[in-house]
């Protein structure tokens, strides 16, 4: 008597659920394995409007299972886009220390960083910087020459054809409206049809934490959805950066600050700043959908996460609504840089995981619920490690009875 194949579905098309859809066809041939998502293309949120940077592993806490995935990822990726003759360029990240007072949060960069692993990281004094750097502000750097940029909808594209290439399902327009987990079935209801799955990967970024909840995860860690604006450097004026040029982060706050990304397919963005979307894919200020305001507030997580750093998000929303203050904030790292040379560029959605504690979830999160697998948070470096990311939740599905 033959054994009935393997029933896998997979709920999201973005970087992440294809690489999980991609692992799955690999170790298991046989497998039925589906992937379904509400829009009409692959890569349509976090995937398609991220910087396009593959990190190398530098801020990661090591023992981390950020530090951990995001090496292995970025080294897989590199692999694949080879492979694919896709763009894959190592322009190398720099660091800078403004002032006195963030040179030690840069040694501890450093620190962790070669804990880490992170091959040719080099600390840079003020000379050094202005060779790497030539129009860069700043004491002191960390020159991580192995950071590198891609184009992550392209990647997706290329997942989705390798997935397809095995037999895979990739059902586009799909929305998932309710998770019924039955002993060791899974049964979705996708509009009027119902699909039954041995297996379930829920790798659905901004609507993580619903489609958990959904098949009966705990309420937290809660999304709460932050706009990422970007400006973009005007044509001739891309010279002002060689590679990426970033901020010393400041463990105080949740986010990095606006900083200074080269993409492969020409030019170099500025930004993103951290905005509270008033829709879970607000991609425009006037995009509001009261029922995602209301669950954002209702959540007592967020309160407590207003009330420790309104003084930061008051400061991200003047620069949201002033260039010149926008760019000031770019200034400090280059000082030549005028309000002229920047122009309104695509903006994105970071699904940002928050604990009922008020703590922003610094780690990946990953839960399990009996035959079901949910990928509650993988922000930055999410896309860098979702090669790797796959492996690791593919391999905890498939280690034991669900």
């Amino acid at each position: 008597m033959t054994s009935r194949p393997l029933r896998v579905g997979v709920i999201g098309a973005g970087i992440i659920g294809l690489a999980v859809a991609r692992r799955l066809t690999q170790l298991d041939p046989g497998a039925l394995v589906v992937v379904v998502d509400k829009e009409l293309h692959v890569a349509a949120h976090q995937t398609g409007r991220n910087s396009g940077v593959v990190h190398s592993g530098i801020y990661y806490a090591p023992g981390s299972l950020k530090a951990e995935l995001c090496r292995r990822g970025g080294a897989m990726l590199k692999e694949y886009c080879q492979e694919k003759q896709l763009p894959f360029d190592e322009c190398g990240k720099t660091v800078v220390a403004v002032d006195e007072s963030e040179v030690p949060r840069l040694r501890t960069i450093e620190e962790r960083a070669t804990a880490n692993g992170v091959p040719g990281i080099r600390r840079l004094e003020r000379e050094a910087l202005r060779e790497v750097e030539p129009h860069a502000a700043g004491i002191a750097a960390l020159h991580s020459p192995t950071t590198a940029i891609a184009d992550y909808r392209a990647i997706a594209r290329e997942l989705a054809a390798d997935f397809a290439a095995t037999g895979g399902s990739l059902r586009l327009g799909f929305e998932v409206t309710a998770i019924d987990v039955a002993g060791t079935e899974v049964r979705l209801r996708v509009r009027d049809e119902q699909l039954v799955f041995d297996r379930l990967f829920i790798c659905a970024g901004l609507h993580s934490d619903r489609l958990a909840r959904a098949a009966g995860d705990t309420r937290g860690p809660a999304i709460v959805p932050f706009r990422g604006e970007y400006y973009r450097l005007r044509p001739g004026s891309d010279n002002l950066v060689r590679g990426l040029l970033y901020p010393v982060p400041d463990p105080a706050y949740p986010f990095l600050g606006v900083h200074f990304t080269r993409r492969v397919g020409g030019g170099v963005d500025v930004g993103p700043n951290a905005v509270l979307a008033l829709a879970r894919e607000g991609y425009r200020r006037r995009d509001v959908r009261l029922s995602d305001v209301w669950e954002t507030v209702a959540w007592p997580g967020f309160r407590r996460l207003a009330r420790a750093h309104w003084r930061m998000g008051l400061r991200e929303f003047r620069g949201s609504l002033s260039k010149r203050a926008y760019c000031a904030e770019a200034r400090r790292y280059v000082p030549s840089l005028s309000v002229d040379q920047l122009e309104p560029a695509a903006a994105g959605i970071r699904a940002q995981a928050v604990d009922v504690d008020g703590s922003l979830v610094d780690d990946f999160r990953i839960s399990r619920i009996g035959p079901v697998v949910a990928v509650r948070n993988a922000p930055s470096p999410g896309a860098t490690s979702s090669l790797a990311i796959a492996e690791h939740v593919v391999a905890q599905a498939l280690s034991g009875p669900a």
